[in-house]
């Protein structure tokens, strides 16, 4: 498909321009990603392949998203019955680079993969898991880190899958007053440094709401498969060029504001460097500014 090959150069150029947005304030150098999926609704009546569950239609858009500079780095689209740890075979899994999953993606003979790939994984973990402890760490208990353990997974068939020890981060959420417990293959980095990681995985969230509600994705001109996959890939080429043009022009502007700018200047003939660095009186500002802003 065109429109993919021209997603996959935009995100090559915007991941190298978009450098310097990293805001995560990690201490280390590795590449880190979020895996994650997000369902679109479809009527089922007029797009018959799309079956989700309970008589409804839908497509998933699985995504994976580079965290330090906010770009996605593929867009998988699926019908919504599939289901998302089958897309976790999909991905290069890159060596020393960070793979942050939600709980949905356990599957502990996935997880060996990339443990065996000399990558790195961190995952919210189900609240049944049995772990049986080897080895405790010293924890800080003021950057809310409650345990810190090596271990083994108990459960026959998870421990033949992982059969290596794994890494238990138990950590207090103080925003949600919850407890979150953390697995990874991860053992040099600090406790409250992989709560980190996790909590940057948000991000994706946010890249998803932010395609939805001002890409128009979710409403659909074909009725095919390969309709929809052309205007996904649409909608994100307008985001990676939207990106690059804010890193290339150092616009004050956020990614939604460049767009109503655009949107509201095609007949002018500023340059683009200009018109995006002009004071406008009127209110480009997105609603939710602060929840919504990516970069």
């Amino acid at each position: 498909m065109i429109y993919q090959q021209f997603a996959d150069y935009l995100i090559v150029e915007a991941r190298r321009l978009c450098v310097s947005a990293d805001d995560t304030g990690f201490s280390f150098n590795n590449t880190v990603y979020a895996f994650d999926s997000t369902t679109i609704d479809l009527c089922l009546s007029i797009f018959p392949w799309a079956t989700f569950h309970h008589g409804k239609g839908a497509v998933k858009a699985h995504t994976q998203y580079d965290v330090r500079t906010s770009i996605p780095v593929f867009i998988q689209v699926t019908a919504g019955t599939v289901h998302d740890i089958n897309l976790m075979d999909q991905i290069n899994y890159e060596h020393n680079s960070f793979y942050i999953f939600d709980r949905g993606y356990t599957d502990f003979q996935r997880l060996f993969f990339i443990h065996c790939s000399k990558a790195f994984f961190v995952i919210r973990a189900k609240r049944d898991l049995k772990f049986r402890r080897i080895t405790s760490r010293p924890v800080n208990k003021e950057l809310n880190v409650r345990s810190d353990q090596l271990g083994y997974l108990e459960v026959f068939y998870s421990f033949k899958s992982y059969p290596q020890k794994i890494r238990k981060i138990k950590f207090y959420d103080a925003e949600q007053s919850r407890i979150l417990i953390f697995l990874t293959n991860n053992i040099e980095l600090e406790a409250h440094e992989i709560a980190n990681l996790y909590k940057n995985r948000w991000k994706i969230e946010l890249f998803f709401k932010w395609m939805k509600q001002h890409l128009r994705i979710t409403d659909f001109w074909g009725r095919t498969l390969n309709a929809v996959k052309t205007q996904v890939y649409i909608a994100m080429i307008t985001y990676l060029l939207i990106a690059i043009v804010r890193e290339k022009v150092q616009s004050k502007y956020s990614t939604y504001e460049i767009l109503q700018i655009l949107g509201a200047s095609l007949l002018d003939k500023t340059q683009l460097n200009q018109l995006l660095k002009k004071n406008y009186n009127q209110d480009v500002k997105e609603l939710l500014y602060n929840q919504l802003k990516i970069f």
